[in-house]
């Protein structure tokens, strides 16, 4: 995504985080604290089967080398705020989406270095030093998804009855924002996303649906609630490409390695848009109540 896609989209986000805190309590929070053994699998998701996987692929799949750079930086970044958004829509547990997303933010300050210097090593037989702006990155994290959210839950508490009658108005909203991102989206890689495809496209799918599969796999394997599986699964897929493409483009200098994560950020988007049709109607067969 170019600069101004990216900063209507943080912009969008942080209104949507906003709406969120509106439906959230500590309580939520609370259950998650009580009940840790859905944060415990989502950061193994995240923190380690994901970046397997991504090794696993470049492995096994012949790309450029560039691409498979771009695709190891995906499988390093944690979820993004997008995927926040995506369990909301698709009324997975919003609590665990965003407890998640913070604590793997933290979390992959210090994993990211790491396994990017890896794959340039397992693709380009070197090793290259990788810092990243900490207090940049936190800083992204905080303003976009938290500060948001606990203002919105700070109006919830004072305002309740406003909060309750704003939750299905901000939830339209949030799917016509999806829609518009999305469109947004594909007009601004318009010009470059027929040979981007071609290069990027089969890997980043398997690296997005193959995490999805296997964050739901592993949910369900623990007998975990069905919403509680469909945030573990949204986190484990839907990663910062945000995040990825500026460390291509500014700690690695190299825009080449921000094909693979421009790829992802359209592919996860009609993957979200799947999952919260999937969701909604699985949930809605199922009655399905916290």
């Amino acid at each position: 995504m170019d600069q101004l896609s990216t900063l209507i989209l943080a912009i969008s986000l942080i209104i949507i985080m906003f709406g969120m805190g509106l439906s959230l309590t500590l309580e939520d929070f609370r259950r998650v604290i009580y009940y840790p053994r859905a944060i415990v699998i989502g950061l193994v998701n995240q923190l380690i089967l994901l970046p397997c996987i991504g090794f696993v692929l470049i492995t096994v799949i012949d790309v450029p080398p560039a691409i498979a750079i771009g695709t190891i930086l995906l499988a390093s970044c944690p979820g993004g705020p997008t995927s926040n958004l995506i369990t909301h829509l698709a009324k997975g547990d919003t609590a665990l989406s965003v407890s998640l997303t913070a604590i793997g933010s933290f979390a992959s300050l210090l994993t990211i270095p790491f396994i990017v210097n890896l794959g340039l090593q397992t693709v380009l037989g070197e090793t290259t030093e990788v810092q990243l702006n900490v207090v940049q990155t936190i800083a992204q994290v905080f303003v976009i998804v938290l500060i948001p959210v606990i203002i919105g839950m700070i109006v919830k508490a004072q305002k309740g009855a406003f909060a309750l009658r704003m939750e299905k108005p901000v939830r339209t909203a949030s799917a016509i924002v999806f829609t518009l991102v999305l469109v947004g989206v594909v007009l601004s890689q318009w010009e470059l996303l027929a040979d981007a495809v071609k290069q990027a496209g089969t890997i980043t799918l398997l690296l997005n649906v193959g995490t999805m599969s296997l964050g739901l796999g592993t949910a369900f394997l623990f007998k975990l609630p069905l919403k509680q599986g469909v945030s573990i699964s949204i986190e484990s897929g839907i990663q910062n490409g945000t995040l990825a493409i500026s460390i291509a483009t500014v700690l690695l200098a190299n825009p080449a390695y921000a094909i693979a994560p421009a790829i992802y950020s359209l592919i996860m988007f009609l993957t979200g848009g799947v999952m919260i049709f999937w969701s909604n109607k699985r949930i809605r067969v199922n009655r399905y109540i916290d």
